[in-house]
């Protein structure tokens, strides 16, 4: 599957898995009834986090993004939800396409 897609794809289950924990975290403490929200999208979040961040590292390197771009796509996992607006930015700049035939291998 070409680098693009899957940037794509991670950064929005990133996104999704952020909001999944927020609404566990919202049932958790602020509601006060389960910490099942939490238990599940804990890890799954923790899981999106590693995997957005070495993709977001290999799409740089390989979509030949500059260094800003790759440490904005970096940083944008840290806030809630910024992984889905920054990957429409992304693709709208023009950053999500193949530079070359053999980078979207």
């Amino acid at each position: 599957m070409p680098i693009n897609r899957v940037f794509i794809m991670v950064a929005r289950l990133e996104a999704l898995t952020w909001a999944g924990l927020l609404i566990g975290m919202f049932l958790k403490y602020g509601l006060e009834t389960t910490d099942v929200g939490v238990w599940l999208f804990g890890r799954l979040h923790g899981f999106a986090f590693l995997a957005y961040l070495i993709v977001a590292v290999v799409a740089g390197l390989r979509l030949r993004w500059p260094w800003w771009a790759t440490l904005v796509a970096v940083l944008a996992a840290i806030p809630p939800l910024v992984t889905f607006p920054l990957e429409i930015w992304f693709r709208r700049a023009g950053l999500l396409r193949a530079a070359t035939a053999s980078s979207s291998q």
